[in-house]
């Protein structure tokens, strides 16, 4: 199926200023010294210190892990003004959650738990089909249009799209040009400062699925992995491990957490965090690839002899050999 790169041009979320580009580009050139007195408006923070207006960012991770909770629960936070975990939002925003997986009664059984108030709202797929006749698909541009045309409307500050493989048909998911039409929308929305969290899947290697390029124009990207010590998801409980793979908003590295989220028998769903133990952080980069201590200490930020030591109780646990000086995870 052939995907069309959308002229917004012609459609009502842009701006018809009646000039030529090469005139617009004439006037928009500046010294930086005359930028900086345009008094454009800096992104504010939506939450904590790494997620702000106008971010395009992941959250992936393999099937059944927690990626919806994780994401429903920022969805939330932002929406409430509240927090979840370590990570406070600055003020309350109008937030659209587009589901393109669950059915409507388990959505609500878990948004209904989590708190959810009236500046979030939701846009499922089974509800667009039955009162409206619609599909989603947006990866084209009539899609892009209904939309950003909505976001603009409603005064949305972020939209999250959960997830890519139900929301995005026609593409070739490891073709770099094919991503080409959903970036250009994606830059489109946070030119008018609307966030999107954009929610995928892990490959087999680990790794987000699909094409690289997708992370390019990425402030952030988290990953979710089974803790070391957890169970995953375990009826009404689900404990998982996130980490950001990249995040370019604080200037600070991120802790590793390892998340709980368990709904009672109230049906209010709980959320319990701690920062993540060490080794269960030095058992991802494995799984990553890495597997000489050097690397792994340079990407965790610890000495060789502070990844030494994690290798040798990682051997005690059984799980991890070493051939030489590289390690290797026991299958």
């Amino acid at each position: 199926m052939a995907v069309r790169t959308p002229d917004f041009k012609a459609g009502p979320e842009e701006k018809e200023t009646g000039m030529t580009l090469l005139d617009a580009i004439r006037i928009s050139t500046k010294p930086a010294g005359g930028i900086a007195e345009l008094g454009l408006p800096p992104r504010a923070p939506l939450l904590a210190d790494w997620f702000k207006e106008g971010d395009t960012g992941f959250l992936f991770a393999p099937r059944g892990l927690g990626k919806t909770w994780l994401s429903m629960g920022l969805a939330c936070a932002v929406a409430n003004g509240s927090a979840l975990g370590p990570w406070h939002a600055h003020k309350a925003r109008k937030v659209v959650y587009v589901d393109g997986e669950m059915a409507v009664d388990g959505m609500l059984d878990r948004l209904a738990g989590m708190g959810s108030g009236e500046n979030l709202s939701i846009l499922n797929h089974e509800v667009l089909f039955h009162l409206g006749g619609k599909t989603l698909n947006v990866a084209d541009a009539d899609t892009q249009r209904a939309l950003t045309g909505y976001v603009l409307e409603s005064g949305a500050a972020l939209i999250v799209l959960d997830n890519l493989s139900c929301l995005c048909s026609g593409q070739e998911e490891n073709n770099a040009d094919a991503w080409e039409p959903i970036l250009h929308w994606l830059l489109i929305l946070r030119r008018h400062k609307v966030a999107v969290l954009i929610v995928h899947h892990a490959g087999r290697n680990g790794q987000m699925r699909g094409t690289s390029r997708r992370e390019d124009a990425a402030f952030w990207v988290l990953r979710l992995d089974a803790a070391e010590d957890a169970e995953g998801i375990a009826g009404r409980r689900a404990t998982f491990l996130s980490r950001f793979t990249k995040e370019r908003n604080s200037g600070k590295e991120q802790a590793p957490l390892q998340w709980t989220f368990e709904t009672g028998t109230d049906g209010i769903v709980r959320v319990g965090h701690k920062e993540a133990s060490g080794l269960s952080v030095f058992r991802q980069w494995i799984e990553d690839g890495l597997d000489t201590a050097s690397d792994i200490a340079t990407e965790m930020g610890v000495s060789k002899g502070t990844i030494s030591k994690m290798a040798k109780r990682a051997q005690d646990a059984g799980w991890l050999t070493t051939a030489g000086r590289r390690y290797k995870l026991v299958s």
